[in-house]
């Protein structure tokens, strides 16, 4: 089923949660989220496989070593994001966006709109998130 979003668009708390409408809103935004990350990982790829280190001064090669450990960590951390996209595109297709994994309550759309890869409800989130502090060894 294809639906139409007017240009201007904004989901809302007032209409029907994870409506059609509301449903192509976080497609397109995880769509346009994921191509912009794979953009980047373009990039950074292409700056990375722009040769060998040949910088003669040991204070530029540890530079361009330093460079290159950031890019490949933020390579990984976009790799990993872009899996998170790819789940969240897929609760789309089986019903279950917007809802949280525990409770099955809607996460809503405040957090939706700044996080629309996640899967837990505030409240689950921290539960969650006490429980790691509880459990961590200091």
């Amino acid at each position: 089923m294809m639906v139409t979003l007017p240009p201007d668009y904004r989901p809302s708390e007032d209409e029907i949660f994870m409506n059609p409408q509301q449903l192509e809103y976080f497609r397109q935004k995880l769509l346009r989220w994921r191509a912009d990350l794979i953009r980047e990982a373009d990039d950074t790829l292409a700056s990375l496989s722009q040769g060998g280190i040949h910088e003669a001064d040991i204070t530029d090669r540890a530079s361009v070593e330093t460079d290159r450990a950031l890019e490949l960590r933020t390579r990984d951390r976009a790799r990993k994001l872009i899996a998170k996209i790819d789940q969240a595109l897929a609760r789309i297709e089986n019903g279950s966006y917007g809802y949280c994994e525990e409770t099955d309550e809607p996460i809503g759309i405040k957090r939706l709109e700044a996080r629309p890869i996640a899967t837990l409800s505030i409240e689950a989130q921290e539960r969650h998130e006490r429980m790691e502090r509880v459990y961590r060894d200091d």
